[in-house]
């Protein structure tokens, strides 16, 4: 008897999980030349809402006690590769934050869908502070492609 009335519990969890995920991926962030001797790696994932991207970064081998900022590009013209193509940051998207004494980042934020509409890639910069000013071209970066995100 309890295998039987297990199974419908389990096809109900299972289907909730699967609603849950239609809306989100993660992308694996790779290193830029901007990077120089760091071992970065982690990942983005952006999740929508109605009309909201909520963007999620976990990056590791960050330079400790640092700041970073984060945000979406748009397609530049120097290469068909996006994170190579040096398009306009989407300074809506801009996310801030530092690393902790290990070199890991959390980052979270949440824009318009329309605002990032365009966007062709997610970039992670070193910032001069907590402003978020880049200080260098990127040391981490990802092809995302905002349109296509349901």
């Amino acid at each position: 008897m309890k295998s039987i009335l297990m199974l419908p519990a389990l096809a109900v969890a299972l289907s909730a999980c699967t609603m849950m995920s239609g809306n989100m991926m993660s992308y694996t962030l790779t290193k830029q030349p901007a990077g120089m001797a760091l071992n970065s790696s982690g990942t983005v994932t952006p999740t929508t809402s109605g009309t909201m991207v909520m963007t999620t970064a976990k990056v590791m081998g960050l330079a400790p006690s640092t700041y970073y900022v984060a945000h979406y590009h748009v397609m530049g013209t120097m290469s068909t590769d996006p994170c190579a193509s040096g398009g306009a940051p989407i300074l809506a998207s801009k996310i801030v934050g530092q690393t902790d004494a290990t070199g890991m980042l959390s980052l979270s934020g949440s824009v318009e869908k329309s605002a990032i509409m365009d966007a062709k890639y997610f970039n992670i910069h070193t910032a001069t502070g907590p402003d978020g000013t880049p200080a260098d071209a990127g040391v981490a970066c990802t092809p995302i492609d905002v349109a296509m995100l349901k």
